[in-house]
């Protein structure tokens, strides 16, 4: 019994190590004569496996038919060894033709380390997380609803999970690190795109890139991958919440410009807090260009003197700042002019016990002695299990597609992150996306922006984009829109809905010069 039981524990360890030979004990004992046999292990490919189901959606009335596909596509080397299996789910418009020439978007979200979940169920795909209620945030429901507001009226969709995220894994002994950078990002996504259209026969699509938050830093850097690497040429990039310039808003040691472009969404916020003087509460618009003009002159010129500003111009700047921020004078002078995030999201309703989102500076949630701010983001809280529950319902009942690994939404799995340029300064795919503007005179950008995200603030995109160095007849390329929300501005349904009618704009300009 004691050899039989060594025995069985000796196969159970083997195969659960993934060993690459096998032992062959006898239960007579160790003296029996016969040899230990070796095996070569046999390396396990996953299989592509895909779903795929036919749906119906009705929209204004109309009926639209659509295709899904959800599963892994097989990242392989030129030597065909598996590197990756990437996780997607697209959507493809039925009845209509040859989809050779219909537009293509892939989509994605950000992080990094997050999964498309946010875009899929949110603004872009078949079906939404609905709030319970937009006109005060609170949470969003369990649930998912028929989305009317999606964009296959104008483009069949393709919904990437970036290595680590969602479904996506590296393979079996390949070492993450391959995936998990900006550079090395940027060109395994592309290489799934790559991959994507020339299995689905998409090479004629005209073909558009979504994405959010780092998804836009990662498109950045797409445009001139795609099209240097594989000469894909673009259309247009739908640029949500943009971060393409970490300079513009990386709090640092030194870098003053993120206390500029952050504060007229400081602004907004105390607005919706109303924490102004009641002049400053008669029109957001209004009030939002007084602050950027003042902002972009006698706030900047103040921070570039530093100590050399006399008292009497000190006193000035903190006076503006206080009535512009809500926040009390003795701050401003205790925080040096210079209010990062994190203190503006503990300050401005302190007084209440209160912190604001960061995500969405409009919802509030308690302030805490002892906790980390970045970790207790109300707006975040308040949307994250109710996009869980929907997507790993939804997938499942209606996709038809199973699969038991956990769906990481938010993966804390791509750390440590190769930052790259950063170790010396700071990411820019502004300059990437600059670059392939000047080749392609063709492409367009569209970049949408929440008044009250506080995560990448409209501000900042304004000074990216008017430092790309584009030629003057270039820069009508570029467009910009804003909602009255945050970071996800899809969250609140009438920015959902005027985000679909300015993008569907877009794809019509960009399609129709």
């Amino acid at each position: 019994m004691r050899y039989k039981r060594f025995k069985i524990l000796i196969v159970f360890v083997v195969f659960c190590c993934g060993m690459t030979f096998s032992f062959a004990v006898d239960s007579g004992g160790p003296d029996t004569g016969k040899k230990v046999e070796q095996k070569k292990a046999v390396k396990k490919i996953p299989k592509e496996d895909v779903s795929i189901t036919d749906h119906v959606i009705k929209i204004n009335g109309k009926v639209l038919k659509y295709r899904a596909a959800a599963g892994y596509m097989l990242m392989k080397d030129e030597a065909e060894t598996h590197k990756a299996s990437v996780f997607y789910v697209a959507y493809t418009k039925t009845g209509g033709g040859d989809a050779a020439g219909r537009p293509l978007t892939f989509a994605f979200n950000g992080g990094p380390g997050s999964a498309a979940v946010w875009l899929h169920m949110g603004a872009l795909g078949p079906k939404r997380v609905p709030m319970l209620d937009d006109v005060k945030p609170v949470y969003a429901k369990d649930t998912y609803i028929d989305n009317e507001f999606n964009w296959l009226e104008f483009t069949d969709l393709v919904f990437i999970d970036p290595v680590s995220t969602g479904y996506s894994r590296p393979a079996q002994g390949v070492d993450k690190k391959e995936f998990h950078g900006v550079s090395e990002d940027i060109r395994s996504v592309g290489d799934f795109i790559r991959l994507y259209v020339t299995k689905n026969k998409r090479w004629l699509s005209p073909k558009f890139i979504a994405g959010e938050s780092y998804g836009t830093t990662r498109a950045g850097g797409l445009s001139s991958y795609l099209q240097d690497r594989y000469g894909m040429y673009l259309k247009g990039l739908v640029l949500i919440s943009s971060a393409l310039s970490f300079q513009a808003q990386d709090f640092a040691a030194g870098n003053d410009l993120p206390y500029i472009n952050f504060l007229p969404t400081y602004t907004a916020s105390a607005y919706y807090h109303k924490k102004l003087a009641p002049e400053l509460q008669k029109d957001l618009s209004a009030t939002l260009k007084e602050v950027e003009s003042w902002a972009e002159t006698e706030y900047t010129l103040a921070l570039m003197k530093g100590d050399r500003l006399t008292k009497t111009e000190r006193d000035k700047i903190i006076k503006k700042l206080s009535a512009y921020t809500g926040l009390a004078e003795s701050l401003i002078d205790f925080y040096n002019l210079r209010i990062n995030i994190f203190d503006f999201m503990q300050e401005l309703l302190r007084g209440e016990k209160k912190i604001i989102g960061r995500l969405d500076s409009r919802y509030t949630g308690y302030l805490r002695g002892g906790f980390n701010v970045l970790l207790s983001d109300p707006s975040y809280n308040k949307i994250y299990g109710a996009y869980a529950a929907a997507f790993n319902h939804y997938v499942r009942s209606e996709l038809k597609y199973e699969n038991d690994l956990l769906y990481e939404a938010i993966s804390p799995n791509v750390y440590p992150w190769n930052w790259g340029q950063a170790s010396q300064g700071f990411v820019n795919t502004a300059r990437n996306l600059s670059e392939a503007m000047v080749k392609n005179n063709s492409l367009k950008v569209l970049v949408a922006s929440g008044y009250y995200d506080m995560a990448t603030p409209y501000f900042s995109s304004f000074y990216t984009f008017s430092h790309l160095g584009l030629p003057e007849e270039l820069r009508g390329n570029i467009s910009f829109t804003f909602y009255e929300a945050g970071h996800m501005m899809y969250i609140h349904k009438p920015s959902l809905i005027k985000l679909k009618k300015d993008v569907a704009h877009f794809y019509r300009e960009t399609l129709n010069p």
